[in-house]
C-alpha cells in the first residue's frame, strides 16, 4: 500500500469482484486484463471494455490505468510464454510495489493463467537483478465437495494468514455499483457476495500439479480445458521461459 498497484484480473469484472477494496483505497492502482471476456467476439469484446471503465472510474481509476495483454477468453493458457513476456514489459514500465492476482485454485483455465503468467514475471524479474513487485492474492472460486466455492482461498500448504476486510455499507454501495456496470455478466455476479474481501501473500505453486485432489471446477462445467492438458501447457511454457518445474519464490 505504500507504492503502485497492478491488479492481474484473468477478464473484465474480475478485479472488481476479488480486489474492489484495493482500487478503492490503494494509491495509484492500475489494471491489466489478461483475456478481453470474450469468446473470440469483437463487438462483446467492446462491450466488456466499456462495462469495465465505467465500473474502474466509480474507483477513481481513470482509462489510461486500464491495459489488456489481448487474449481470447478460454484462450490464456495457449500463449503463456508471450503473456508472461507482455506482463514483464507492463512491469518495468509502471514499477508496481504490489502485484495483485488470481491465486491457482483449478476455477477457471484463464484465472489459473493469470497466476502463471505473474508469478512467471515476477521470478523472471528476480532472475535479472531487478526488484519484482511483491505477489498478493484476492479470491476468486474453486471446487469443493461438487460445489463452488466463492470468496474464500483452498488452504495454502504452509498455513499462511488470511487478511479479511470487511466493507463499511457505503464502501458495499460502491462495490455493488461497480459490479452492475457488468450488465452482460448480471447473472453470474449475483452469486458473489460483497460484504468482505480476503487477501493473502501468494504461496509457492508447482503449476506442473494439480491444485487440489479430484475434480476442478472448470472440468465440470464442460470446458474445453482439462487440468491435464492445462499442466502439459505450462510445463511447456516453464521450459521455454527457463524457469524450473517447481516453486520459484
Amino acid at each position: 500500500m505504500r507504492g503502485p498497484i497492478l491488479v492481474v484480473a484473468a477478464h473484465p469484472d474480475d478485479e472488481v469482484l476479488g480486489a474492489s477494496w484495493l482500487l478503492l483505497h490503494g494509491p495509484g492502482c492500475h489494471v491489466v486484463h489478461v483475456t478481453d471476456g470474450a469468446p473470440r467476439d469483437a463487438s462483446y469484446a467492446r462491450l466488456r471494455e466499456r462495462e469495465a471503465l465505467a465500473a474502474l472510474a466509480l474507483a477513481g481509476v481513470p482509462p489510461n490505468r486500464l491495459f489488456s495483454l489481448g487474449a481470447a477468453d478460454q484462450e490464456a493458457t495457449q500463449h503463456l510464454v508471450t503473456l508472461t513476456q507482455c506482463l514483464v514489459a507492463l512491469l518495468k514500465a509502471l514499477r508496481p510495489t504490489l502485484l495483485v492476482v488470481h491465486p491457482y485454485e483449478g476455477g477457471h483455465p484463464d484465472h489459473d493463467a493469470a497466476a502463471f503468467v505473474s508469478h512467471a514475471a515476477v521470478a523472471l524479474m528476480a532472475r535479472a537483478g531487478r526488484t519484482p513487485p511483491a505477489l498478493l492474492e484476492m479470491t476468486s472460486y474453486h471446487r469443493r465437495q461438487d460445489s463452488r466455492v466463492t470468496g474464500e482461498f483452498l488452504p495454502a500448504p504452509d498455513g499462511r494468514l488470511v487478511a479479511t476486510v470487511s466493507f463499511t455499507e457505503a464502501e458495499c454501495a460502491t462495490k455493488q455499483r461497480m459490479l452492475t456496470c457488468h450488465a452482460s455478466q448480471a447473472r453470474l455476479l449475483e452469486t458473489f457476495s460483497v460484504g468482505q474481501e480476503r487477501y493473502r501473500t501468494a504461496p509457492r505453486y508447482d503449476f506442473t500439479r494439480p491444485p487440489h485432489q479430484g475434480t476442478l471446477q472448470y472440468e465440470a462445467h464442460n470446458s474445453r480445458m482439462t487440468g491435464t492438458h492445462w499442466r502439459e501447457l505450462a510445463r511447456q511454457a516453464l521450459e521455454a521461459l527457463k524457469l524450473p518445474e517447481a516453486p520459484w519464490h
